[in-house]
């Protein structure tokens, strides 16, 4: 089932050098390395140049309404156990799904509850015309986050470009809309349209995730998150935390949910404290992948006065 909810290796050349040494001849010397040859960068197109203004001015406005808030645990918006149990029910088993895409037009089905059973190897990608400060500073960003996840889940969850099973690429708009061959080889089977929903991303939907699932077993299988490269870095972020959380089993948003990144009011820009519990929840193993809202309720309801209390 599909839901919808590369960083360079510098390679550096090894020169041996034959040092010969003989009666009454001067000391040979090394000659020296040569110097590392740097990729030069790649111009920006106007189509990216306009992407850049276009989502500078959505963040702009955003901040300006008070909203993209980076407080994990705001006085103003507290939660209780209730809140918690029924804001987990509400987004880890319901899905907001239209044609694949998520849109204003969107419907809310029940869905079986969903997560990883395998490790989670993310691999990061970005484009060619990415600048190396972006990359290095979003690399950390991400690689952090990850172990941050990790924590809250208490599934393994890290950077990995062994065998990966999450690719998340950033990328400009000229590059995603090249990105349907490599989309393809990721993701197996993906539609006409769920292709089209990341090569023609629109200006109102900021990022995306797409995520493969087994039927049988109810266990991702794999996920592709596809963030534009041109948001400011606010934007990025709460495309990071939002799309990667997400695609760990919290697929719908809630407009009840606060403080939650999983909320379509863009109140909150980073993965905020309930959040984190929602996670927990998802992972614990008194929950198990295939269960119902009606199966899941009372060891969810369970599992949030825990927490509530501070018992982990």
């Amino acid at each position: 089932m599909f839901q919808k909810s590369g960083f360079g290796v510098r390679q550096t050349a090894l020169v041996a050098a034959l040092l010969l040494a003989g009666c009454g001849t001067p000391p040979s010397v090394q000659a020296p390395a040569p110097a590392p040859v740097v990729a030069a960068p790649v111009p920006e197109t106007a189509a990216s140049a306009a992407a850049r203004a276009h989502y500078a001015g959505v963040q702009a406005a955003l901040l300006s309404e008070s909203l993209l808030r980076t407080e994990t645990a705001p006085a103003d918006a507290p939660f209780t156990d209730r809140n918690l149990k029924e804001n987990f029910l509400k987004i880890a088993l319901f899905e907001e799904y239209s044609g694949g895409q998520i849109t204003q037009h969107s419907h809310q089905a029940p869905i079986h509850l969903l997560r990883w059973g395998e490790p989670v190897r993310v691999a990061l990608r970005f484009g060619p015309a990415v600048p190396a400060t972006q990359v290095a500073t979003d690399t950390a960003r991400v690689g952090s986050y990850l172990s941050r996840l990790a924590k809250a889940t208490g599934h393994p969850i890290a950077l990995d470009d062994r065998n990966p099973n999450f690719w998340v690429h950033i990328a400009t708009i000229d590059e995603r809309a090249a990105m349907g061959p490599t989309l393809n080889a990721e993701m197996p089977g993906l539609t006409p349209g769920q292709i089209t929903s990341v090569t023609q991303m629109d200006d109102g939907t900021y990022c995306q995730v797409l995520t493969q699932s087994d039927d049988m077993t109810s266990t991702y299988a794999r996920a592709v998150a596809v963030i534009p490269s041109e948001h400011p870095d606010l934007m990025r972020m709460a495309c990071i935390d939002e799309e990667l959380a997400q695609a760990l089993g919290l697929p719908n948003d809630s407009n009840a949910a606060r403080p939650s990144i999983f909320n379509d009011d863009q109140e909150f820009a980073l993965l905020t404290r309930q959040d984190e519990l929602m996670l927990r929840i998802l992972y614990d193993l008194a929950l198990h992948p295939g269960m119902t809202e009606a199966e899941a309720r009372p060891i969810v309801e369970t599992l949030a006065t825990r927490l509530m209390d501070g018992n982990s």
